[in-house]
């Protein structure tokens, strides 16, 4: 029996065991996991690289492009096979791969998710989890169906900052939270991240030498490539990234979502918008939440803002006195009955308004209710898979709740609109002509999840 199997099949054989103890050290002289990379360049790629992966077992390595992941192959001295095609890595290495880590542009995500989940290998997602509503709730059917171990890189989740706030939220020391406002700097059109280009669609070039553009669309209609799509800029359009709110909001809502227990909403709305051409994202946008009550917890209105900012439109968030709050470095406000609570872009420590609550606080914090992570997000999905820690916090089942709700925030902002979600359904039920980007169509060949 190879390794990979052992770590598959573990997991639905001795089901007395507790959950997530497949793979431990000690069932084989080698306790280490063999890793591939789907998505081999850049700071993407070394962020797993630097923060536990590279104590495994590097076994493969895939990407679309050879001169972007160049720097990283030289670095790392890998002579591990490289691959342009993941379906031709896991058709021809699956049974040596044990986990993956994937990195590439949001419109991927899905397709070599579940094709990995369906070989029983163990994955790593980088947010936003999928590009539309249906293949978040179907990775979420995978995650059940082949019993494997899950992560969406939302990094901050895994952190003892956020745990904090969490803590303080649901011990009522800020009372009872109605509204939250998160925000975001807006895209920078022209940028490092974001292109605005002048025509849609945008003027073909030449395809780059080792870039296997065809791969790169995958399930995205075919087109000719345009020089501002690589390496970052796809993030502006619409039909292969999803903008800031795609981009930070599973960062920056991460909190608010954990703290209060949010379900999908059932109303998102699309406040202002500026304009921009048909498929490429805005300047900026403000986004109106509405959250139903739940337990004991009253409804909840969530505020979003990129790009410039005008607070006034929707009240004073520094009713507690603390004069200019919404520019205190804090990327999300939760705004309670006794006072209000502060956290960053990717989560990071709570701060308290008034001051003296969080003086209170400090001196006397919730209980640590929360087990915390060692060593950040990659470790702790990498100690689940060999059995050494539960389940990680940022698993399918909560990023694909998350990711719905960034997603439903998107389709607002993309048609400047009001949406009505009947979440039971998966539905938009005020514009059904919209639920043809909850579920988009694919390319033939690369049509995945029909099954499940």
């Amino acid at each position: 029996m190879n390794r990979r199997h052992f770590l598959t099949t573990s997991a639905g054989t001795l089901a007395a065991l507790p959950a997530f103890s497949i793979g431990k050290p000690g069932k084989s002289p080698n306790s280490k996991l063999n890793v591939a990379f789907i998505g081999s360049g850049g700071w993407i790629a070394k962020q797993p690289y630097e923060q536990g992966c590279s104590e495994e077992n590097l076994v493969a390595f895939c990407d679309v492009d050879r001169n972007l992941c160049a720097e990283n192959m030289k670095a790392w001295r890998t002579t591990q096979p490289f691959f342009e095609d993941f379906r031709v890595m896991f058709d021809k290495m699956h049974k040596e791969i044990d986990a993956v880590v994937i990195s590439t542009p949001d419109h991927t995500h899905f397709a070599a998710t579940l094709a990995a989940m369906e070989r029983g290998i163990h994955v790593y997602t980088q947010k936003p989890l999928t590009h539309d509503i249906w293949q978040s709730r179907t990775l979420v059917k995978a995650k059940e169906r082949y019993k494997v171990v899950t992560q969406m890189g939302n990094q901050g989740h895994a952190g003892d900052g956020i745990r904090q706030s969490v803590e303080a939220v649901r011990a009522g020391i800020i009372g009872e939270v109605g509204e939250v406002f998160c925000r975001n700097s807006g895209p920078e059109m022209g940028g490092q991240h974001f292109a605005n280009p002048a025509v849609m669609p945008p003027p073909s070039s030449p395809v780059p030498d080792g870039l296997a553009w065809d791969l790169w669309l995958g399930p995205a209609a075919k087109r000719d490539f345009y020089i501002d799509y690589l390496p970052k800029k796809w993030r502006a359009f619409y039909d292969f990234g999803l903008g800031m709110l795609g981009d930070w909001g599973c960062h920056t809502l991460d909190t608010p979502v954990w703290a209060l227990d949010l379900d999908p909403p059932t109303v998102v709305e699309c406040l202002d918008r500026k304009d921009s051409l048909d498929g490429v994202i805005p300047a900026g946008s403000r986004i109106k939440y509405t959250f139903p009550a739940k337990g004991d917890r009253g409804p909840v209105t969530l505020h979003w803002f990129d790009g410039p900012q005008d607070w006034s439109k929707v009240g004073r968030i520094d009713k507690f006195g603390a004069e200019h709050a919404a520019h205190l470095g804090r990327a999300c406000w939760m705004v309670g009955s006794k006072g209000m609570l502060g956290c960053g872009t990717h989560a990071g420590p709570p701060l308290i308004l008034p001051e003296e609550l969080h003086k209170s606080w400090q001196a006397n914090p919730p209980a640590a209710s929360i087990p915390r992570v060692a060593g950040g997000p990659f470790r702790e999905w990498l100690r689940a898979i060999k059995g050494e820690g539960p389940e990680p916090g940022s698993n399918f089942t909560y990023g694909a709740k998350l990711t719905e709700i960034i997603l439903l925030g998107v389709l607002a902002q993309r048609f400047n609109t009001r949406i009505e979600w009947d979440a039971k359904a998966g539905r938009i039920t005020n514009r059904p002509e919209l639920n043809a980007f909850v579920k988009e169509p694919v390319r033939e060949g690369w049509q995945y999840g029909e099954a499940l």
